[in-house]
């Protein structure tokens, strides 16, 4: 596997506005490899708009990201081969097999030993008795390792997971928790999640986003009470 050395994401007085609304202000951060790192607060905080400009979808009004020391905006392509993203909706192709669809994923990304490479992430994420499978046939569960595979299969230095516990019932919530555990390391892992138990069990750090502003920047072990802590910071 490849290291990545040094990785790092800066994000300094970010900004985006649509009009006169502002969904995003002035946000100060930095992540660095080998962090779990929890992306939290309510609806419409500004999360999502801030993960598209991480990714270089949106154009930030003022401010910049910084990847590696690279702007997304201007070196769009290469970056993106170093993001791996798992959707909120987890959009996979249903009638296509799991080995077809990582094929599939692998071929854009234009990997070479792809066969190998395929094989090695379905052992990762515990697909071996449902690679045979269309994507439809497979549990809930089973999918969001679909989706994580896909997500790691170009072997990326950052990962970002929107929600990817969402909908499993108590024993797949684990078992996802301990995948993503056994990829922190040499990366940077920025994890989304309304599930606050979920944050508590995996991140080492929280960044907590209220009304476009960040309004927390913490070590996950200098909360006694993430949902206390949650509430306080947001009501």
């Amino acid at each position: 596997m490849t290291t990545f050395v040094n990785m790092f994401i800066q994000v300094k007085n970010l900004s985006k506005n649509y009009g006169k609304q502002s969904a995003v202000q002035d946000l100060n951060f930095r992540l660095e490899e080998g962090q779990i790192v929890g992306f939290l607060g309510p609806n419409g905080a500004g999360k999502s708009t801030t993960l598209k400009m991480m990714m270089g979808l949106i154009r930030p009004s003022d401010g910049s990201i910084l990847i590696d020391g690279k702007d997304p905006q201007e070196q769009e392509v290469a970056l993106k081969k170093q993001i791996g993203y798992l959707a909120e909706n987890n959009p996979l192709y249903p009638d296509m097999y799991v080995r077809e669809f990582l094929a599939f994923i692998g071929n854009i990304h234009q990997l070479r030993n792809l066969d190998q490479r395929i094989q090695e992430v379905i052992e990762w994420v515990g697909l071996q008795k449902e690679a045979h499978k269309k994507i439809q046939e497979l549990s809930k569960g089973y999918q969001q390792r679909v989706g994580i595979a896909m997500a790691i299969l170009h072997n990326p230095a950052i990962l970002i997971l929107d929600e990817p516990t969402s909908g499993l019932d108590p024993n797949q919530r684990a078992e996802i928790r301990d995948l993503i555990k056994s990829l922190q390391k040499d990366r940077i892992i920025l994890f989304s999640s309304h599930i606050l138990s979920e944050v508590e069990a995996i991140c080492d750090r929280v960044l907590l986003l209220h009304q476009g502003k960040l309004v927390s920047d913490s070590p996950m072990k200098d909360i006694k009470d993430l949902e206390k802590f949650f509430k306080e910071k947001t009501s």
